[in-house]
């Protein structure tokens, strides 16, 4: 999967990625495959081109950071060179340009040239090879466009000019210099490169390949101002116009080719949609002739690996400005270097796609017919059969297509409205019937009849007048409807960009007829609580009144048995006497 295979130049950084599909879109080959609304980059189809990863507004795809091992072979005992890449003059300031080799020697770099030498090898090579007036030739430069013919046009294989890149050439280059031993560390502006290194053909020669952001960040890991470096110039000095190689036009410049746009003959190109253009041409009715490709748009100073460093005019004029103060040296003798390239056919896998799986999906999607393909691009695909394909071919989603979604999104919406217990009903600008529910017309006994009537043939439409004033932002009522004979909640707001207003009435007859029978049991339980209370106080104020006078008629008869026992006392006292 996306980014476990080590060998993996371009991934994706799952963390950041938000399934926006501008990846899918800009990819010159939908190398991209989604699953559950992420993506992957799909190695066997990836041409490492690093579109995606110049293009992704997140940050989310990203290329192999190869800096530690570059680090590690500085940190042996081997001779190690450095090929830069022309383009650097593309990034930088004049002045810093001058100090560029004294900063990549405190490094540790034993040997600072550029990749131009090598590229003036391979401009003089093609030119020899180009001698067929009848042909059509494809220079082979850009390791992206050998690597996008060679998976996904094999058929103009044989118009590749059989010649190695710069960067190979003048790896070899320094191999028959300072012996096979010797490694060899590129840096440039192209993220191919670090696919190309890998080939199978090319093992041994480039030990690793950086870009000048990864040179950014190990100038800024070794502390290495170029204020502070003292201006030097390379070991290796390239010649001819080779250092107008990043831009159009300059590797015929350097093969001495006259480079003017009025020749049909040569044709430099840049960017894939123009680049494809070129080649699906070339060998039917377009004349022969001789293809300079550069797959990034403006050639190699707008490459993935270049940064944010200036526009790309800007950058342009650069590389033209540093040519010009700083003209290649006479061809010398060159050493015996092989820059002879073999391509070959590396179709991706996907197998074969059978039409009935594709009208399937199409069907699926609502655009089974010609017309209902809309092709708006918005899933990332150029049409929506393209789009099936990789449906199909498991590298994209029904999920993607917008208009899908939206429509499902609709439905839904339109299910739950239908399905809704509590009436709803649309009106427009004027307090016009739009549409309703079928809750709405079991409660107020309409039809479809009423669309286009006023609301006020229904019900009094002050809530709706209010909130249409913009007095109240949304009405939330208890109305009374006698003709349905409910107690309905009644909700109204406006939608307003749309100009439309939304009612939604619920049937609360039942809890209300609940809370008023239940309050009615409340009232009579506190009346009767209350009659109790009384009756409880008239027994006790009773019983009282009561027990109150039997004591005193106690206390009285009391009294009088006192009495009459103390007069029987007093005469049985006088009886004694006498």
């Amino acid at each position: 999967m996306d980014g476990t295979n080590p060998q993996q130049v371009v991934y994706t950084n799952k963390a950041r990625c938000r399934d926006c599909y501008r990846c899918v879109r800009v990819c010159p080959v939908k190398a991209v495959r989604i699953v559950d609304g992420q993506a992957f980059v799909d190695a066997g189809r990836c041409i490492s081109c690093g579109t995606c990863v110049r293009e992704c507004p997140q940050q989310a795809k990203t290329f192999r950071r190869d800096l530690a091992l570059a680090h590690d072979l500085l940190a042996g005992n081997a001779f190690v060179a450095v090929s830069l890449a022309p383009s650097f003059a593309a990034i930088f300031e004049p002045w810093q340009c001058a100090r560029i080799p004294a900063a990549l020697r405190r490094l540790g770099f034993a040997h600072v040239a550029e990749t131009a030498v090598g590229a003036y090898l391979v401009a003089e090579k093609t030119a020899a090879c180009v001698k067929d007036p009848s042909r059509t030739y494809i220079c082979t430069a850009c390791p992206a466009v050998v690597t996008y013919v060679e998976k996904y046009d094999p058929g103009k294989i044989e118009n590749l000019v059989p010649v190695v890149s710069p960067m190979i050439a003048h790896a070899r280059h320094i191999k028959a210099k300072f012996g096979a031993h010797a490694k060899v560390v590129f840096i440039g502006p192209c993220v191919a490169k670090k696919a190309e290194a890998e080939r199978p053909e090319f093992a041994g020669l480039v030990d690793c390949v950086l870009t000048f952001d990864e040179l950014d960040e190990w100038f800024k890991l070794r502390h290495i101002d170029l204020g502070t470096c003292e201006a030097s110039s390379f070991d290796e000095q390239p010649a001819g116009k080779s250092r107008l190689f990043p831009v159009e036009g300059g590797s015929m410049a350097t093969a001495a080719f006259e480079t003017s746009v009025l020749d049909e003959r040569l044709v430099f190109v840049s960017g894939f949609e123009e680049v494809k253009a070129v080649l699906d041409a070339a060998g039917q009715d377009r004349a022969p002739c001789i293809v300079e490709p550069l797959l990034c748009p403006y050639g190699c100073v707008n490459g993935a690996g270049i940064g944010q460093a200036g526009n790309i005019f800007e950058r342009k004029a650069r590389i033209m400005r540093y040519a010009r103060e700083n003209p290649g040296a006479a061809p010398a003798p060159s050493l015996a270097v092989d820059l002879k390239a073999v391509f070959g056919s590396h179709l991706p896998a996907g197998g074969e796609v059978h039409e009935d799986d594709v009208r399937a999906v199409l069907e699926k999607t609502g655009k089974a017919r010609i017309e209902q393909q809309l092709n708006c691009g918005a899933c990332g695909y150029h049409s929506c059969r393209d789009q099936a394909v990789a449906v199909v071919q498991g590298m994209a989603e029904v999920e993607m297509c917008i208009p899908y979604m939206r429509r499902l999104a609709e439905q839904r919406s339109d299910r739950i409205m239908e399905t809704s217990p509590n009436g709803i009903i649309v009106l427009d600008y004027d307090l016009n019937i739009l549409n309703f529910n079928p809750a709405f017309a079991r409660m107020f006994r309409v039809n479809e009849a009423c669309c286009g009537s006023n609301i006020s043939h229904i019900m009094d439409p002050e809530a709706f007048t209010r909130v249409k004033s913009g007095e109240i932002e949304v009405a939330d009522d208890v109305r009374a409807l006698k003709l349905q004979g409910m107690i309905a909640r009644e909700l109204v707001y406006a939608l307003r960009a749309e100009k439309q207003f939304v009612g939604i009435f619920i049937n609360i007859t039942a809890s209300r007829l609940n809370a008023e029978r239940l309050q009615k049991v409340k009232d009579d339980t506190v009346v009767q609580a209350r009659e109790l209370h009384e009756h409880q106080i008239e027994m006790a104020r009773q019983f009282a009144d009561f027990l109150g006078e039997y004591t005193a008629k106690g206390e009285q008869l009391v009294n009088k048995l006192m009495q009459a026992v103390e007069s029987k006392d007093v005469a049985e006292d006088k009886d004694k006497k006498v």
